[in-house]
């Protein structure tokens, strides 16, 4: 299996990428992960305007270069489908029996996602209607992810 995390710009606070790097290290057992940052683009603190909507779109283009044709490819968008964490795992294991040995996870920045990274999407994933910082996001993603694998192998976890 092959899990690569595509976003938006690096994470420049400390304790989320010793977050994030705690969780690739316990993820390592399961599957191969990749973590790919694009170029983000400045934006604009009117969120409507077309500054960043540029700014999603060349973005998204960056982001549309890391995925391969075969990669099965799944979207935080707030309006995404939502999962509880046994159905969650669930979801993922289906996704691997029915042959999806590379899946993508894309996750945008501060102004979300291109229209064509959306279109290329095989699904939309919502952890919540909240926002959250891209730079969370990261962590969030990846701990969800450690859970399922954890619940998939029938190992215990915190509730």
């Amino acid at each position: 299996m092959n899990v690569k995390i595509i976003c938006a710009g690096k994470v420049k606070e400390q304790f989320y990428r010793e977050a994030a790097a705690e969780y690739l290290k316990r993820l390592k057992r399961f599957a191969k992960f990749e973590i790919k940052e694009v170029k983000d683009e400045p934006t604009d603190s009117d969120l409507s305007g077309r500054i960043n909507e540029m700014a999603r779109e060349k973005e998204g283009a960056r982001m549309l270069e890391s995925i391969r044709p075969g990669d099965y490819v799944i979207a935080l968008a707030i309006d995404g489908k939502t999962y509880d964490s046994l159905s969650w795992s669930k979801h993922l294991d289906e996704l691997f029996l029915d042959g999806h040995s590379s899946l993508v996870f894309v996750i945008g920045g501060s102004t979300g996602l291109s229209e064509a990274v959306l279109k290329r999407a095989d699904e939309h994933l919502s952890f919540s209607r909240f926002t959250f910082p891209h730079q969370l996001m990261r962590v969030i993603l990846l701990e969800q992810i450690y859970r399922a694998f954890k619940i998939r192998s029938g190992e215990e976890y915190h509730k």
